[in-house]
C-alpha cells in the first residue's frame, strides 16, 4: 500500500495534539485524499505531528491523480474545500503543514499561519430595517440585545436602548415587527456581507392578517384606488418590504 503523510509543523507533537482536534484533522485529511473506503489511518509519527494514511492498491491511481490535480490547482470542488479546511485549521493552530509521500517527497505545502489574513472590507454603516417576530429581548449591556425570527432566519446583533427595548419586549412572540436603525456591515472575501451590529431607533407593528383579507378590506374603503391595482397582493408585498408606493 502507498502511504501519504500529512505533517502539522511548528505547533503540536503526538503528545500534545488534542484528540478532538486530531479527529477534525483526520476528517479533512480523508476528504482531501478521497476514496475514503480505501484510505486507512496508520498512526501518528513523531517530528511535529505526522498523520500517516495508507491507500489500498486499487485506489492508488485515483488518489495520486487527485493529489496531482490539487498541486496544479485544478482539483474537484470537494478536494479544494478539504485543502482549504486543513489550511485554515493550521492557521488557527499557528502551524504550517505539508503532504508528502512515504519516501519523503513533498507533494503539497500548506501555508497555514504564513498565509496572509483574508481582506475584510468595512466597516460600512448604513440605515436599514429588519422584520421578524421578537423571540428574545434582554442582556446586561448598556444597550439591550434584540433577536428577531423571520422564517428560518434569526436576526441577531440587533440592539436597542432600554426604553425602546421595553416597548419591543411587549411584542415578545407576538406580531411581526419591522425595526429601523443603523447597521455596521463587513464584506467578506467571498463577497457576502456580514452584519456586525445594528442599533434600533424605531419600530412598527406589521399586520399579520392574510394579504387577501387586507386587499378585500382596502377595496371596501370608499374612495380607495386599490380596485384599480392589477396585482394588489404583489403591491402590498413590495410596500411591506420597502419597495412600493402608497395608494
Amino acid at each position: 500500500m502507498n502511504e501519504y503523510k500529512f505533517r502539522i509543523a511548528n505547533s503540536f507533537t503526538p503528545e500534545t495534539l488534542p484528540m478532538d482536534r486530531l479527529a477534525e484533522y483526520m476528517a479533512a485529511y480523508a476528504r482531501l485524499l478521497g476514496e475514503t473506503n480505501s484510505v486507512h489511518f496508520q498512526g501518528i509519527e513523531t517530528g511535529s505531528a505526522i498523520l500517516v494514511a495508507a491507500v489500498d492498491e486499487p485506489a492508488q491511481p485515483k488518489v495520486r491523480d487527485r493529489v496531482k490535480s490539487l498541486r496544479r490547482g485544478e482539483a474537484a470542488g470537494d478536494a479544494l474545500k478539504a485543502f482549504d479546511a486543513l489550511d485554515e485549521m493550521l492557521r488557527r493552530d499557528n502551524a504550517t503543514g505539508e503532504l508528502s509521500t512515504n519516501d519523503g517527497g513533498i507533494i503539497l505545502p500548506f501555508p497555514g499561519r504564513t498565509r496572509p489574513d483574508p481582506l475584510l472590507f468595512g466597516p460600512i454603516r448604513q440605515e436599514g430595517s429588519f422584520e421578524g417576530q421578537v423571540i428574545r429581548v434582554g442582556g446586561k449591556d448598556e444597550t439591550i440585545p434584540v433577536h428577531l425570527r423571520d422564517g428560518a432566519v434569526i436576526h441577531s446583533g440587533l440592539n436597542a436602548k432600554p426604553d425602546l427595548a421595553r416597548k419591543i419586549a411587549q411584542h415578545l412572540l407576538g406580531s411581526t415587527l419591522r425595526v429601523y436603525g443603523s447597521g455596521t456591515w463587513y464584506r467578506e472575501p467571498n463577497g457576502s456581507w456580514v452584519l456586525k451590529s445594528f442599533k434600533i431607533t424605531d419600530f412598527e407593528v406589521l399586520d399579520d392578517d392574510p394579504l387577501e383579507d387586507v386587499v378585500s378590506s382596502l377595496r371596501k374603503i370608499k374612495g380607495s384606488t386599490w380596485g384599480e391595482v392589477p396585482d394588489p397582493v404583489r403591491a402590498l408585498l413590495e410596500d411591506r418590504h420597502g419597495g412600493g408606493d402608497a395608494n
